[in-house]
């Protein structure tokens, strides 16, 4: 199951007085820093806190089990030194293709508009080409999630199928999936293998 945190819950923020409590008049300026950090079991519990103020479900001990597993493909996002967003992904082997699926990429609302959530995607999309045998990158949508729509498809992302009823306990039930390709594919009617030539 795939959210995207651009339009989180009621404040956006979490409970006053938690590790992740932040201001919204937090200073931004000219030296602010965003970085990328790894998911370990050190900081995973930080992840646990963040995608329960992003997002509208919860996530199971699996998912971080998971995550901890998949290296360069989950990060934190600081901003100044602060956690305020993640990404997690993973490998998705099916259609007989080699997908990178975007499992969740969020950020903290007061933060948004900052350029977080471009830095989390642009390193996924970086990974992807360095290694040069994904097919494609997806990911699902909640339907009324207008602003992650346009975010995506800056990037290129479109709109190949929705499916009904994807979510459980939140409304709307219904999902996009958005998908950017990586790979052309060949001209119909034209092999993908090499053929070897005769001496």
């Amino acid at each position: 199951m795939t959210l995207t945190g651009f339009s989180a819950t009621s404040s956006g923020r979490p409970p006053r007085g938690s590790l992740l409590e932040l201001s919204p008049l937090y200073p931004v300026t000219m030296c602010s820093r965003i970085e990328l950090g790894d998911v370990t079991p050190h900081n995973i519990k930080q992840l646990k806190r963040l995608n329960q103020v992003i997002f509208p479900v919860s996530y199971n001990d699996k998912f971080y089990k998971d995550v901890l597993e998949v290296g360069e493909l989950a990060k934190l996002a600081y901003f100044n030194d602060i956690a305020v967003g993640a990404v997690c992904c993973r490998v998705d082997h099916s259609q007989s293709q080699k997908r990178l699926y975007i499992m969740t990429l969020g950020c903290l609302a007061p933060y948004r508009r900052l350029g977080i959530g471009t830095k989390m995607l642009n390193h996924v999309l970086n990974i992807c080409e360095k290694d040069g045998t994904f097919d494609n990158i997806y990911l699902h949508v909640q339907i009324s999630n207008e602003s992650a729509i346009d975010f995506y498809r800056k990037f290129g992302f479109e709109v190949i199928e929705t499916k009904k009823n994807y979510y459980k306990r939140i409304e709307p039930a219904d999902a996009h999936v958005l998908q950017k390709n990586l790979k052309t594919p060949p001209p119909l009617g034209q092999s993908t293998d090499v053929q070897k030539l005769d001496n």
